[in-house]
C-alpha cells in the first residue's frame, strides 16, 4: 500500500522529484543496520514480540501519516515503515523456521502470503485512493496493521532463550561472518531480490514505453507476484541446500534469462511469460536462502543469521535502481535490461563457482 500512496502524497503536497526520491533513498540506507539489529533482538527477546512490536509501528506511522505534512513529517513516517519492516521479516523467517513440519513448506507459505499481500494491498490501496483520498487510505493502512497486531497475539509463545553471555546481542555477528556460507546466502538473497526492485521502479516504464495502458501493465506486473506464489507454494517440499544442488544456479539462471528476454518482444504474451518465469525464479531463490540460513544457524542464532543473509535483500534494493538508472539515462531502458540480465548471469555463475567453497568444512 505504501509503496503506491506515499509517493502520490507526496506528489500532492508539491514535494520536487528529489526530495521524493530521498523519501525513499534514505529509509534504504537505514533498513541494513535495522534489519541487523532486528534479527539481533529477535534472538534475544524472540521473535513473537518483535513482530508485535512491529505491527504497533504500523499502526502508529498509519495514523502519522493522515496528518504529516511536509517533507520532514513525511520522512519520518516511512523512517518508522522501515523499522517496521527491518525488525519484522527477520522475526517471522525464524518464527516460520520453528514450526513443526517440513521447514520448506512452512517457509514457502509464509513467501505465498506476503506475495499475496503485495497484489492484494495494491489493488485496495488504488481504489482508496481513486474513490475516497489519502485519509482514508492511510486509516486502512492502521487497520491493516491492528489486523496484523491481533493476529499475532494469537500465535502461540514460545519457550524464553536463555542466554549465559553477557555480550551485546550484536556481537551474535561475528562468529557468523566467519561461516562463508552466509556470504553464500547473501548473494543468493542479492540476485532473489534484483528483479522485485526493478519492479518498483523500471519494470513499469518500460510497460509504458512499449505503450501498455495503465490497467494491461498492472497485470502484467501482478504476474510476478503470482509466479512467487505458486513457487513459494509448490517448491518448498523439493528445495535441497548443499555443495551438490544446482538449484541455486538454476534458480539464477532463471532470473537472469527473464530480464534479458522480457525487452525482446513487445507483446503482452511473451513478456506475461517472463513475468511468471522471474517470479518463480525469486521465490524458488529466496526459499533456498532462507532454508540454507536456518539449518546453517543454531536456534539461538537464527534471527542474527536470517537478517544476515537477507542483508543482501537490502544491498539490492539499493545498487540495483542506482545501476538500472545510470545505464537507462544513457543508453536507453531496454539496453539497460540488457545489462541487468548481462549482470544477474555473472552473479548466477558466480554462485555456481563458489558452491564448494561455501560448504566446505574449514
Amino acid at each position: 500500500m505504501t509503496w503506491l500512496a506515499v509517493p502520490l502524497y507526496a506528489y500532492s503536497q508539491g514535494l520536487s522529484n528529489a526530495e521524493i526520491g530521498a523519501l525513499f533513498a534514505a529509509p534504504v540506507l537505514a533498513q541494513a543496520p535495522l534489519n541487523l539489529v532486528g534479527g539481533a533482538y529477535t534472538d534475544r527477546i524472540g521473535g513473537r514480540r518483535i513482530m508485535l512490536g512491529s505491527c504497533f509501528v504500523v499502526v502508529a506511522a498509519g495514523a502519522w501519516f493522515t496528518m504529516a505534512h511536509g517533507f520532514w513529517m513525511l520522512m519520518a513516517g516511512q523512517l518508522g515503515l522501515i523499522l517496521s519492516r527491518a525488525a519484522f521479516w527477520p522475526a517471522t523467517w525464524a518464527m516460520a523456521s520453528e514450526l513443526p513440519g517440513e521447514r520448506g513448506v512452512q517457509l514457502g507459505r509464509l513467501n505465498a502470503v506476503t506475495n499475496f499481500g503485495q497484489i492484494v494491498g495494491t489493488a485496495i490501496c488504488g481504489f482508496l485512493l481513486a474513490a475516497t483520498g489519502f485519509t482514508t487510505t492511510f486509516v486502512a493502512l492502521a487497520a491493516t496493521g491492528v489486523i496484523s497486531l491481533i493476529a499475532g497475539l494469537a500465535t502461540p509463545h514460545r519457550p524464553k532463550k536463555v542466554f549465559t553471555s553477557r555480550s551485546h546481542p550484536m556481537a551474535a555477528y561475528l562468529p557468523l561472518l566467519r561461516k562463508r556460507v552466509m556470504v553464500y546466502t547473501m548473494m543468493c538473497a542479492y540476485l532473489s531480490a534484483l528483479p522485485f526492485s526493478l519492479t518498483m521502479s523500471f519494470y513499469p516504464l518500460l510497460l509504458a514505453q512499449f505503450g501498455h495502458a495503465e490497467g494491461e501493465s498492472g497485470v502484467l506486473l501482478a504476474l510476478r507476484a503470482v509466479g512467487s506464489i505458486f513457487a513459494s507454494l509448490l517448491a518448498g517440499r523439493f528445495v535441497r541446500t548443499g555443495p551438490q544442488t544446482l538449484w541455486p544456479v538454476m534458480c539464477g539462471l532463471a532470473v537472469a534469462a527473464s530480464i534479458s528476454f522480457v525487452p525482446t518482444i513487445n507483446h503482452a504474451a511473451p513478456i506475461a511469460f517472463w513475468m511468471l518465469v522471474v517470479g518463480a525464479g525469486t521465490a524458488a531463490m529466496t526459499l533456498y536462502f532462507q532454508i540454507t540460513i536456518s539449518e546453517a544457524s543454531t536456534a539461538e542464532e537464527r534471527g542474527s543469521a536470517l537478517a544476515l543473509g537477507g542483508l543482501g535483500w537490502s544491498v539490492s534494493h539499493l545498487s540495483t535502481p542506482l545501476l538500472m538508472g545510470f545505464v537507462a539515462d544513457r543508453y536507453g531502458i531496454v539496453t539497460g535490461f540488457y545489462v541487468l540480465g548481462g549482470f544477474a548471469l555473472a552473479c548466477a555463475l558466480l554462485i555456481a563457482g563458489t558452491r564448494r567453497w561455501a560448504f566446505a568444512r574449514v
